[in-house]
């Protein structure tokens, strides 16, 4: 197995939508394309913004414009404002005077009190004194630095809520950027639009992560593991995170004990000195194996066999124990050196009935739970009978196309991460598949080429990262005029763009499902079903 996670699937926080409201409310807010945290960008483990277990450092504050004149609100002045729905980042949606504010904390149909902290020319932002109204969504955020970690954006909010405002998320991309018809509710001619399904969630919405990421500090008495504190290079020490398996949890506190006590030093982005950078553990929730990567800013590793040997003895369920080095003085968590300390270099997991070999960087969906129910409804949108051809655009290490291996007559797979695709081919021998084959490359290239060796797709499959499929790849599956194309998406804004190339080539969009992958966050994955108008 390769080191590497998949390349491309990074998810910024914002996209290009103005605002995601709940319900038709609007607002002209533009938001840039490339600041919500990702963890994964260009094949490289990265630090992301403002999230509990691995964090990046904070911006420094901007200078302070020139005040607005003419505005109906101005800056520290206290108002009371009614919320009409709330962006894609989470932030409720308010009006003062027709000026809209954008208040953290706040939720659709409360009345709130705030105080204007900044003002744009068309939109600004304040502060939450009071909530004068709640919303009956409204839930106490059970995280005890909720409000410090900034890693959930939503736990303030019930969970039925969140799930009802995803959906709407998706709706309202589809409608708004997309130009796209969203079949009303109960509705019972398809020909109306595009249904769209209620977002599936999950029956326990905790400790459904997978991997923890923390950056390692140094504070008086050792070691210090969890996030920055906002506006500094702090790391505030955590010792649970609700949205991780606890076994995370109790692996990296251990890490730190057995740390402070042999005097591993922790690294300083500042001075560029110290050890230990981050602690990445990954459990299989399967199988119950634990991996745990040390990411450490050189080779040698002081009292290396006596911190082995009493990790292991204090966490018996690890299968297997890894360095990786990175000297670099960068937010990238990984360098290019990983090797292992003890132990196999991989540890096993099943999505499904699907085994997968997981070594320290290939990259894994982080909630095995949710991952099946959305490769599920994948499955169920190609409508395989056994006997199709079937392209995996943007493969990566191939879970999707393994997925649809086992119903499909032949899967073809494409990635452009040479890395991603090792890691394709072992998991495909792993479960002795044969009729999967994957390939290195741009999917606008490869696909031609497959083409004119006599390759024709009954269904192409594309699961692109945040910015969307490749405008060639979308004139080549026009051009190819698959029967079938399932769309799985992680950016809603994205999605509909693409659609509604995909409509104005010939496709109808039929159905679109919202899965929710990360509860508690504002992202949401959707899964659409498209159908050639000529085969219908």
């Amino acid at each position: 197995m390769s080191n590497t996670n998949r390349s491309g699937r990074g998810k910024n926080r914002r996209n290009s939508a103005a605002f995601q409201g709940q319900g038709n409310a609007s607002a002209s807010r533009q938001p840039s394309q490339s600041s919500r945290p990702s963890t994964r960008q260009q094949g490289k483990e990265v630090r992301p913004q403002g999230a509990s277990l691995s964090a990046v450092r904070p911006k420094g504050r901007a200078r302070e414009s020139t005040p607005i004149e003419g505005l109906p609100v101005s800056k520290n002045e206290e108002t009371i404002i009614d919320i009409i729905g709330m962006n894609h980042d989470g932030e409720g949606v308010g009006r003062a005077n027709g000026y809209t504010l954008f208040v953290q904390g706040a939720l659709p149909g409360e009345t709130v009190r705030v105080r204007v902290m900044k003002t744009k020319k068309q939109y600004g932002y304040a502060k939450l004194l009071e909530i004068v109204k709640a919303s009956a969504d409204r839930v106490s955020a059970p995280c005890p630095i909720y409000d410090q970690c900034g890693g959930c954006q939503i736990q303030h909010m019930s969970y039925a809520g969140q799930l009802a405002w995803k959906r709407q998320l998706v709706i309202d991309n589809l409608q708004r950027i997309g130009k796209l018809n969203v079949m009303v509710e109960d509705a019972e001619d398809t020909e109306q639009g595009i249904r769209v399904l209620p977002t599936m969630g999950m029956d326990e919405p905790w400790r459904y992560r997978n991997k923890a990421q923390v950056p390692i500090g140094a504070a008086e008495g050792g070691l210090v593991g969890g996030f920055y504190a906002k506006g500094s290079h702090r790391i505030i020490d955590m010792e649970s995170c609700l949205i991780q398996h606890e076994h995370n949890d109790e692996v990296v506190a251990k890490v730190k004990e057995i740390g402070s006590h042999f005097g591993i030093s922790a690294y300083n982005e500042e001075t560029g000195r110290g050890l230990l950078r981050h602690v990445v553990v990954k459990k299989a929730f399967r199988t119950g194996e634990m991996m745990l990567v040390l990411v450490t800013n050189g080779r040698d590793i002081p009292y290396k066999d006596e911190w082995i040997g009493s990790i292991r003895e204090a966490i018996p369920h690890i299968a297997s124990i890894c360095q990786n080095v990175n000297k670099k003085q960068t937010n990238v968590i990984f360098g290019d050196e990983t090797r292992v300390l003890w132990g196999r270099d991989v540890i096993y997991d099943y999505i499904g009935d699907v085994q997968f070999a997981i070594s320290a960087r290939s990259f894994y969906q982080v909630n095995p739970v949710q991952t099946e129910v959305l490769y599920g409804k994948t499955v169920e949108y190609a409508g395989l009978s056994g006997k199709e051809t079937v392209i995996d655009a943007y493969c990566g290490i191939g879970t999707i196309s393994l997925f649809l291996a086992q119903h499909a007559d032949q899967v073809y797979g494409v990635e452009i991460v040479p890395e991603a695709i090792e890691d394709a081919r072992s998991n495909a021998m792993l479960n002795e598949m044969k009729n999967v084959k994957f390939e290195v490359g741009a999917s606008e290239d490869v696909i031609p080429r497959w083409k004119e060796q006599g390759i024709e797709a009954d269904v192409i499959v594309v699961d692109p990262p945040r910015k969307g499929c490749d405008p060639r790849l979308l004139e080549t599956i026009l051009e190819m005029k698959p029967e079938r194309v399932v769309y799985v998406s992680c950016n809603p804004s994205t999605l509909a763009r693409d659609l509604r190339v995909l409509e104005d080539g010939g496709y109808r969009t039929v159905e679109v499902t919202p899965v929710d992958m990360f509860p508690h966050t504002v992202h949401v994955e959707s899964v659409a079903m498209l159908v050639y108008k000529g085969v219908l």
